[in-house]
């Protein structure tokens, strides 16, 4: 899973990017407008409770990959940053907004006093912008070609409604396609339909008092739009992250969270992307798997290994909520939760897999 942060030159973003992937990339004034990219472990209490159990010669947690895009300023024009995001954001699973609430002389010296809600509704406006200009290029691109491709009416026809959509600023997202114009789509990449999250950087003091400028307009033009919200004071857990485990622990409970900065963003990117996890154990390995809702047995033996989809026999099934429990696979099977199960089973997240096959 490939997230890209955007936002506005300032934010913080490339503080979040150092925070989620222990990077030391130069921030603020100090920053090189450069792509910056990183991979984070996903923390999963269960992948700590099957390691302590298992005792593996490996543990391998599910990992995001992350991208730290550059911001460009709004008054540089929709078309600059449509050429920018639309080259790096096309690989990205979804968008992290890195929005600025934390209030800083010398960054307010330049990008102005903190105003969540209008770097949100703005950000949204231009990425509007973007994709129409896209799909108007698109279509003339069309209409004036020498020789038409066979799929051009219909290509045309959905063109427009998303074209229609977007003038009443309503993201690509939005629109629903049947099959055969998601085929007809393919290969287009929309910024206004890639899943988003909204970061919002805070201060100390105001996640000590639990508020900052715009909370409730933010919150609501979220909520409006289905956008999950995660606030983070990204300095402070950056320089958290340094410390060794113990300190990490007392600071993170003393700042009055529950889990780090990347655990709160990987949550909301699972759900809102649809991703569960399973896991396979054993004395070799513990490892977790990242797979949709919804996945089948046999598809999700194709992410361990190729050979195993193709000659899948079937799945020896049990939950890590019962091992948990129960303490050990033998009670577990005692308990009649061991389960064989067949190719069109629909993996659950926590499930624990043994995969039989035959090539």
């Amino acid at each position: 899973m490939q997230i890209g942060l955007v936002g506005l030159p300032l934010a913080g973003k490339t503080t979040f990017f150092n925070l989620l992937t222990g990077a030391s990339c130069e921030t603020g004034f100090a920053g090189t407008g450069e792509v910056h990219l990183g991979s984070a472990v996903v923390p999963d209490a269960r992948i700590d409770f099957l390691s302590g159990l298992y005792k593996p010669r490996k543990t391998i947690y599910a990992q995001i990959q992350f991208k730290d895009i550059p911001g460009v300023r709004s008054d540089e024009g929709a078309a600059s940053l449509a050429v920018m995001l639309l080259d790096e954001v096309r690989g990205a699973d979804a968008l992290v907004q890195v929005v600025r609430a934390f209030d800083s002389d010398e960054v307010s010296s330049v990008a102005g006093e903190p105003s969540p809600y209008r770097e949100l509704s703005d950000f949204a406006a231009e990425l509007l912008l973007a994709d129409m200009g896209a799909i108007e290029n698109r279509i003339d691109r069309i209409k004036n070609a020498r020789k038409m491709p066979k799929d051009a009416a219909a290509q045309l026809a959905v063109l427009e409604r998303l074209l229609v959509a977007l003038e009443n600023e309503q993201p690509v997202s939005s629109v629903e396609l049947s099959q055969a114009e998601q085929e007809i789509m393919a290969g287009q990449s929309f910024l206004t339909e890639k899943p988003l999250i909204l970061a919002v950087n805070i201060d100390e003091d105001q996640m000590a008092a639990g508020d900052y400028p715009d909370r409730d307009k933010v919150r609501a033009y979220a909520s409006e739009r289905g956008i999950p919200v995660i606030e983070v004071c990204a300095r402070i857990e950056m320089e958290i992250s340094q410390l060794p485990a113990q300190d990490r622990a007392d600071f993170i409970t003393d700042l009055g969270l529950t889990e780090s900065g990347v655990g709160r963003l990987a949550q909301a990117a699972y759900e809102r992307l649809g991703l569960i996890s399973f896991f396979t154990v054993g004395e070799d390995e513990v490892r977790a798997w990242t797979i949709r809702r919804g996945t089948i047995a046999k598809k999700a033996a194709g992410k361990v290994h190729s050979d195993i989809e193709r000659g899948f026999i079937r799945a020896e099934v049990f939950h890590y909520e019962d091992l948990r429990e129960l303490g050990n696979q033998v009670k577990v099977k005692e308990k009649g939760l061991f389960r064989l199960e067949g190719k069109e089973y629909v993996v659950k997240d926590g499930d624990i897999i043994n995969f039989r096959f035959n090539v």
